[in-house]
């Protein structure tokens, strides 16, 4: 364990990224010396960096460890071993962490630590768990992968006694191939959910299921962990573990829930999702929630059981949870130019998905609904769920799939997704859905075929080739 109370010189490598990037410039104030390097840097992150002091190096070069070696080097998840800096840092014999191990280190040894697992809705109950602790004056540290809306960063050191991190089950970095989880010392937690995704790294769903297991051994006989209590494989995972397990919920989903959501109603055009919340047998009264679909309603009881569990004001989160402002990238409001409302979501999985779609539905039952979809994750890609996403799809009124993203990664042709028979499969149950390769034809259509009241739900990985900004521009500009 590297000792962090002395400064010391640090490296980053990959320093642009949210995460990265956030825990530069907590090293920098704990008064460490940063540099970093990245491919690219952008506003708001590179005026982050600059305002912090930390120093940011364009590309990636053995020079930039090799002329002035650092104590440190904290290694990105995303960076290969055959980087440059990489090679240079193994050939010097630097020591050298990756973030997991770093927040290991640095706050989880003297911090009572929370984490958030499960192959669905991670990013969001871990944001809303850190808004309700922050609202309810616990100051937690935090970890949060995505972009939580109202968040400088999505990482923090806090005050309180409290660290919350999301666990992933990606892999640590290309030295420790192990889920970045292994890492979090957790005391309590969640599991959320259980399905086969990151095809990349894991070879069949016999894969993942183990990799949860690992995360629910990870607890002590006297902890606590939250399993969501619909989900079959999330429960099979928790019972290889020692800790007390607890099932959340909505009434109905299984028997004996330890806290669930009763008298529920969704969120509906302009009203916010309501449910009361049982909490061990306890009544805690009505809770309001802006995000619509059960899934966020699951992802709040989540949320809430850990917040009650860890000593919060239930009057204070009662208060907190209508003001959640969400994460960037779920359901996000792009504009509503024209009375044409734009979303975008990060939902890439069949299951996040069909959830996304049924959650925007129900929040606008009369409204006409656009469903646009980018295959980009290293799952989404490939053919095995080429079935499964027709019935994902079947709640939207239009669809629309672009040429799924191409990646240097070898994946053969006959391996990936169809994204053309896919909506040959859907115009046969009766979904009006195109297969139409490039974003610039898909802007022509949407600006031509758009009306007044229709819903615009862009969902992707990642930017979805710009077009979400680009059709509110367009809508606006006619």
């Amino acid at each position: 364990m590297i000792d962090f109370q002395q400064s010391r010189s640090i490296h980053v490598i990959g320093v642009a990224g949210s995460v990265m990037g956030g825990i530069a410039c907590l090293l920098k104030e704990q008064g460490h010396e940063v540099r970093g390097s990245d491919r690219d840097c952008y506003p708001p992150m590179s005026d982050r960096l600059s305002n912090a002091g930390v120093e940011v190096i364009l590309g990636f070069s053995e020079e930039n460890i090799t002329k002035e070696p650092p104590e440190l080097v904290l290694v990105g998840n995303i960076t290969r071993r055959t980087n440059p800096e990489a090679v240079a840092m193994r050939r010097l014999g630097l020591p050298h962490l990756s973030l997991p191990e770093l927040l290991s280190d640095m706050f989880l040894s003297q911090r009572r630590s929370i984490t958030v697992a499960g192959t669905h809705g991670k990013t969001t109950t871990t944001s809303m768990l850190v808004w309700l602790l922050k609202q309810a004056d616990l100051d937690p540290g935090y970890m949060i992968g995505g972009v939580p809306i109202g968040f400088e960063s999505g990482l923090s050191a806090g005050s309180g006694p409290h660290f919350v991190l999301e666990a992933d089950e990606y892999d640590t970095a290309y030295f420790d191939k192990r889920p970045k989880f292994v890492h979090y010392r957790p005391r309590i937690g969640i599991l959320t959910s259980v399905e086969f995704d990151h095809a990349d790294i894991y070879s069949d769903f016999d894969a993942v299921r183990r990799a949860f297991r690992t995360y629910s051994a990870l607890f002590n006989p006297k902890d606590q962990l939250w399993v969501h209590g619909s989900d079959e494989e999330a429960r099979a995972a928790a019972s290889y573990g020692p800790a007390r397990i607890c099932l959340y919920g909505i009434e109905g989903d299984a028997e004996q829930l330890d806290a669930y959501a009763t008298d529920v109603e969704l969120a509906s055009r302009t009203e916010p999702s309501r449910f009361r919340f049982v909490y061990e047998g306890r009544d805690l009264g009505m809770f309001e929630l802006t995000q619509p679909g059960r899934h966020n309603v699951w992802n709040a009881v989540a949320a809430l059981s850990i917040a009650v569990s860890e000593g919060a004001d239930v009057e204070a989160l009662r208060a907190a949870l209508p003001g959640f402002p969400g994460v960037r990238r779920r359901q996000e409001l792009q504009g509503e130019p024209r009375g044409i409302r734009v979303l975008q979501d990060y939902a890439h999985h069949p299951t996040a998905v069909r959830e996304t779609i049924a959650a925007i539905r129900t929040q606008f039952p009369d409204r006409r609904l656009w469903a646009l979809f980018e295959a980009e994750s290293n799952t989404s890609r490939r053919r095995l769920f080429q079935k499964t996403y027709v019935d994902s799809f079947e709640g939207a009124d239009e669809v629309i799939f672009v040429r799924p993203l191409e990646k240097d990664d070898g994946l053969p042709v006959e391996e990936r997704l169809d994204a053309d028979q896919l909506a040959a499969d859907l115009r046969e149950n009766g979904v009006n859905a195109r297969f139409i390769p490039d974003a610039d034809t898909i802007l022509g259509v949407l600006a031509a075929e758009v009306r007044s009241g229709d819903v615009v739900l862009f969902m992707s990985g990642r930017n979805f080739l710009g077009l979400p900004v680009r059709l509110v521009e367009r809508l606006e500009e006619e």
